[in-house]
């Protein structure tokens, strides 16, 4: 591996590491501290055309035309942190992915590909992506079902998962892919005390 090619690698994920951080808190605070309307998209009446009084929605919640766009003027604090709940939770688990992903790429650059630390790092890089990904899903999926029902309460308001769960299967790879590397290691290491 290219040590140029990986130390420029680890300092651009470290990078935007960073800068999902800063976007997490960013985001975070200028959200609470704003006093405007707090919108949110929801599907469920995505056929619907908008008859007045024919969609179930809360005082001072307006909807788009088609129905899909709900806006609550003056949001409960409960709002307002259920629709930062949509964003906040991909936010952390982007930073989380993108710190491990750079500290892997480190320990290769100062310990060398095949050894036992990069394949724990990879373990654990590949058990954060597995569990995060739909644990960040989960939050920012419930979080904007809640948003819905407190604007437009409906019978049978279903819990949601958002995002791209297809990381459950990359961070599972991963996962494997450490325990190998680690196998490979002992394996080097007890030929190596043969020798």
């Amino acid at each position: 591996m290219d040590s140029r090619l990986t130390k420029t690698l680890a300092s651009v994920t470290f990078g935007m590491a960073v800068l999902s951080g800063l976007a997490f808190v960013g985001t975070g605070l200028t959200h609470m501290l704003d006093d405007g309307a707090v919108c949110v998209q929801t599907e469920f009446w995505r056929n619907a055309t908008l008859v007045p009084d024919s969609v179930p929605i809360g005082k001072g919640v307006e909807a788009s035309g088609s129905a899909t766009r709900l806006c609550q003027d003056d949001p409960s604090m409960a709002q307002r942190a259920a629709d930062l709940g949509g964003e906040l939770p991909w936010l952390l688990f982007g930073f989380l992915a993108l710190f491990l992903f750079s500290r892997l790429l480190n320990t290769v650059l100062l310990e060398g590909p095949f050894t036992d630390a990069v394949s724990r790092r990879l373990s654990v890089l590949g058990w954060v992506v597995a569990v995060g990904a739909p644990l960040a899903g989960l939050v920012a999926g419930s979080s904007q079902s809640w948003l819905v029902d407190s604007m437009a309460p409906v019978v049978g308001s279903e819990l949601a998962v958002s995002g791209p769960q297809v990381l459950i299967l990359a961070g599972l790879a991963a996962v494997i892919m450490g325990k190998i590397m680690r196998e490979g290691v002992r394996m080097r290491e007890d030929l190596e005390g043969t020798i």
